[in-house]
């Protein structure tokens, strides 16, 4: 059965209006108002209808009261999801909850880092992660994506405590495979390095590539640390995350949501996983006392849960319309432009484009994409990658097709 044919991808909605960032807060990022934007990474569809009537059902009770996340259809439903989309076996015991994937990082920093101290990534990096580490007052130290012995060289320095792993990676749509996580993962506990993974965009890998959960592989390093008692392994601010053997297999957690790739961030909602038992019951105290956030969004739990246990059907659906937009920027490029050789993400709706071997400028293409063209595409400065653009294929059809001719004709205009 064809599910992409019970889904509509093709009608434009017009989200202007609707204090939408993309397309009611262009100006802020482009200085200019009415662009067609192919920016910030939500996309232009509706949500799963599964998702939406579960949402309308929710309202008609009409009472909107603190909530729990603390309950066993949430928790199901993460673990429904990923024994039947990752045959992962998901421990539930093991789950945290917080408003946004980046909250939960900054909550991770600041228990496993003091001021000063490295927090290791992979460039190009999204600039929501530069944003929360420098924040914070810790050193954001980059290592080329693909290069293990700068990887290596980063995290044996003494004061780097945590690698932050983009898992598929944003913005290039990389999926790591199975031995490149292990091995990272080896490399982490060889340093004493905790792992932060972000898998907020593993729903959305393509065809041919599969993700494999931090959980499984942090899974196969516990137990490596006996003898230590639950109550010993978490370490403070500043410590190494080996010193005391914590979570045996090395300090880590998984942070993600659903709103990434059923589009729903708007409802806010993050969870996650962490490892060890005393620094997921301090991760909780954090954000039920620090920050005030024991009761979670009520509309995210539903739709999550709805999304988890209704939606797989829509999701891949959604993923076969954009890989579709993903080889028609790639047919366009390539044939306005063959030495590009451009090839679409494996992961993501994010077209991660390398326009170095044509020799433009940056800026004067930026400037004729906005004041001619009238698009805003995401220049690559803002991922610490001058040269390359991230372009947003989440979106009909029509839209990325007049995006990509805009951009063959800005191209062509200033080489």
């Amino acid at each position: 059965m064809n599910t992409r044919a019970r889904y509509d991808f093709d009608t434009v909605i017009d989200r202007r209006g609707t204090w939408c960032v993309q397309w009611d807060g262009v100006a802020d990022r482009f200085g200019v108002d009415g662009l067609l934007p192919f920016t910030i990474s939500d996309m232009d569809f509706e949500t799963a209808p599964e998702v939406l009537a579960a949402l309308r059902a929710r309202l008609d009770h009409g009472v909107l009261g603190y909530t729990t996340w603390q309950q066993d259809d949430f928790r199901s439903a993460i673990a429904h999801w990923y024994a039947t989309r990752y045959g992962t076996e998901a421990d539930t015991g093991r789950l945290v909850y917080g408003p946004s994937v980046l909250s939960q990082l900054s909550q991770l920093l600041q228990m496993w880092t003091a001021e000063g101290e490295g927090v290791v990534v992979h460039t190009p990096t999204y600039d929501g992660f530069r944003k929360a580490i420098t924040g914070l007052g810790r050193e954001l130290r980059g290592v080329p994506l693909g290069d293990t012995e700068a990887l290596e060289r980063e995290l044996a320095r003494a004061d780097a405590k945590v690698l932050v792993l983009c898992s598929p990676h944003n913005p290039t749509g990389r999926v790591w495979t199975e031995e490149e996580l292990r091995e990272t993962a080896a490399l982490a506990r060889r340093h004493g390095v905790a792992v932060i993974s972000d898998e907020i965009h593993a729903d959305f890998v393509h065809q041919g590539h599969r993700h494999v959960p931090w959980t499984r592989i942090a899974g196969e390093g516990e137990g490596e640390g006996e003898g230590e008692g639950e109550g010993e392994r978490s370490v403070g601010a500043g410590g190494r995350a080996g010193d005391d053997g914590a979570a045996g297999g090395g300090r880590w957690a998984v942070i993600t949501s659903g709103s990434k790739s059923f589009n729903f961030p708007a409802l806010t909602g993050s969870y996650g996983f962490i490892g060890d038992p005393a620094d997921r019951t301090e991760f909780l105290r954090r954000m039920e006392t620090a920050e005030g956030l024991a009761s979670p969004a009520v509309l995210s739990l539903t739709a999550h849960i709805a999304a988890y246990r209704e939606g797989a059907g829509w999701l891949d659906a959604a993923r076969a319309y954009v890989a579709g937009n993903l080889a028609l920027i790639a047919e366009r490029l390539n044939g306005a432009f063959p030495e590009l050789a451009w090839e679409p993400p494996q992961a993501g709706y994010l077209a991660w484009i390398d326009l170095r071997p044509l020799g433009v400028d940056d800026e004067a293409l930026q400037r004729v994409l906005i004041e001619r063209e009238k698009v805003a595409i995401m220049p690559g400065a803002v991922y610490g990658a001058p040269g390359f653009l991230r372009l947003n294929a989440g979106c009909p059809q029509s839209k990325v097709s007049a995006g990509v001719e805009a951009l063959v004709r800005g191209v062509g205009a200033v080489r």
